[in-house]
């Protein structure tokens, strides 16, 4: 079941292909040939139907010239609470591998073949 929020965006987004189809004077017919679907679907997709496939939606903006759209539909890149989120996750500053070795408590036996000096050189 959609939300009113996403019908509306729907509506909203079928209004617009509406547009851009009209725009560029193109019948319904034709777009759905160019699209491969058929023309009722494109009558769905204006309407906003959610139950239209992605699928369907992607070779219409195809068809409009519009398919860079759909690319930048979910843009990480433009996403500022998802940038945010993911900023207070990352740490300020990484640990070298020396540092951890440092931190290590000194064992007793020389001749452990694991063991590494602070300069992080094997022997």
């Amino acid at each position: 079941m959609s939300s009113p929020k996403s019908n509306a965006a729907l509506e909203r987004l079928g209004h617009d292909l509406r547009s851009a189809r009209l725009s560029r004077r193109i019948a319904v017919t034709d777009l759905a040939e160019r699209a491969g679907t058929s023309a009722k679907t494109i009558q769905r997709l204006e309407k906003g139907d959610p139950k239209v496939a992605v699928g369907t939606l992607a070779n219409v903006l195809v068809s409009l010239g519009l398919v860079e759209k759909l690319a930048d539909l979910v843009d990480v890149r433009k996403d500022d609470l998802g940038l945010a989120l993911s900023s207070e996750r990352t740490p300020q500053r990484g640990r070298s591998f020396a540092a951890s070795v440092r931190r290590r408590k000194p064992t007793d036996d020389k001749d452990d073949p694991d063991d590494v000096d602070p300069n992080g050189v094997a022997f």
